[in-house]
């Protein structure tokens, strides 16, 4: 079983840990593009070119499924990816999990970066799974490049400026963008603060992907299996290693097999 995962950079690691931990037997293939990164502030068209071509660096390996490990390449570019690779490759793209954050019955914040936030994808998400819940947008600028690079600064200095924007009285909070379930941990404390210590509920999408991916090829989740699967990395099309800031986070070390590197807001 082979099952791959694309992103402009490190975001992909949050989905490929949770693969990793409900098939430890698969073989991981990590596609990235830092020669393009970042994506966000590209065209769409701009941006839909440079994921089909980490895509099909990845098709090139015949993997079995194809996650699309990034919410900007999911609003922008999957419909092309699928019609480029389905049915042979299964591609599964990355929504923000805001049904089952409005489904709580809270009040919520949508943590995204600023080409997301108030973007006509993601205002028709709230329309069509939220109607009827208070809902705030909450842009993030430079906090996923800060978690790229592993800025422990931008990170915690971006981190507090969003926390600042969401509302005091909020329960669940959507990470709508992969980047952002790496400091998962940095966010909670920030809003601990923010929320006078009220336990809040977090929605990423990690595993909802993973999930899905192995139901996209007829595979359960057998986490008591022994790790045995390989991993492989691409960077723009080109055989690599994890970048030195994927060690900065669990997820990274959890892949590589090593507990090497400083803890970076987790």
């Amino acid at each position: 079983m082979k099952i791959a995962l694309m992103d402009s950079g490190i975001g992909l690691l949050a989905a490929a840990a949770a693969t990793r931990r409900l098939r430890p037997d698969a073989d991981l293939l990590l596609s990235s593009d830092p020669d393009g990164m970042p994506w966000g502030p590209r065209t769409p068209v701009d941006l839909t070119e440079r994921a089909r071509a980490v895509a099909r660096a990845a098709a090139e390996l015949r993997p079995d499924a194809l996650i699309v490990a990034c919410n900007t390449a999911s609003v922008h570019s999957l419909a092309t990816l699928r019609a480029d690779l389905e049915p042979g490759i299964p591609v599964i793209g990355t929504v923000p999990a805001i049904k089952p954050a409005a489904a709580a019955g809270g009040r919520v914040a949508i943590w995204a970066t600023p080409a997301t936030t108030g973007s006509p994808y993601q205002r028709g998400l709230i329309r069509d799974f939220a109607a009827g819940a208070r809902v705030t947008e909450v842009p993030c600028p430079g906090l996923a490049d800060a978690v790229e690079y592993g800025d422990e600064e931008a990170i915690a200095r971006t981190v507090a400026a969003a926390a600042e924007l969401t509302p005091a009285d909020v329960t669940d909070v959507v990470l709508g963008c992969t980047h952002y379930e790496l400091v998962d941990d940095a966010i909670r404390t920030a809003l601990a603060a923010r929320t006078g210590g009220t336990r809040l509920r977090f929605h990423g999408s990690a595993e909802a992907v993973a999930v899905q991916a192995l139901r996209r090829i007829g595979a359960e989740p057998a986490p008591e299996l022994p790790r045995t699967g390989t991993l492989t990395v691409l960077h723009s099309g080109r055989p690599s290693t994890l970048p030195p800031a994927a060690l900065g986070y669990r997820e990274g070390r959890l892949l590589s097999g090593s507990d090497q590197g400083a803890t970076v807001g987790r």
